[in-house]
């Protein structure tokens, strides 16, 4: 396995309520996916759950500095939690070919939040198995 980028990013959580608040439904389509808003807003800290994939898919931009700056969407990077609550990251359009041109294989994450804040971390690596 070989790292490719890392991105780290830690953001309030009251400011992402207060973004909701205020722009609502257009605030959340323009950066979370249809799985992602459903995902969070069924459950109770909907907010923090929101700051943490917020957090998130900013590291995620950050591994794929500097060239994720020019024709980057938020919801080309989502983030999934499956059952046992393990999170993983899938990148979509422009950003997917990005990754693949800078030969990223997969996306390593890990997210944590608290009532304040909400950080993210992530490792873009290389995987020769993962070409298979």
């Amino acid at each position: 396995m070989k790292i490719i980028g890392i991105g780290t990013e830690i953001v309030e959580c009251l400011r992402i309520r207060r973004l909701i608040d205020r722009h609502g439904e257009q605030f959340l389509t323009r950066i979370f996916t249809e799985r992602e808003i459903r995902f969070c807003q069924a459950r109770k800290q909907s907010t923090e759950l929101f700051a943490g994939r917020w957090a998130a898919k900013e590291a995620v931009r950050k591994c794929l500095q500097p060239a994720a700056v020019k024709g980057f969407t938020w919801t080309e990077i989502e983030v999934r939690t499956d059952a046992k609550g393990a999170s993983k990251v899938l990148v979509h359009g422009a950003t997917e070919e990005l990754a693949v041109s800078q030969k990223v294989t997969r996306f390593l994450i890990s997210m944590a939040h608290c009532r304040s804040h909400a950080t993210a971390y992530a490792i873009a690596v290389h995987h020769v198995g993962d070409e298979e």
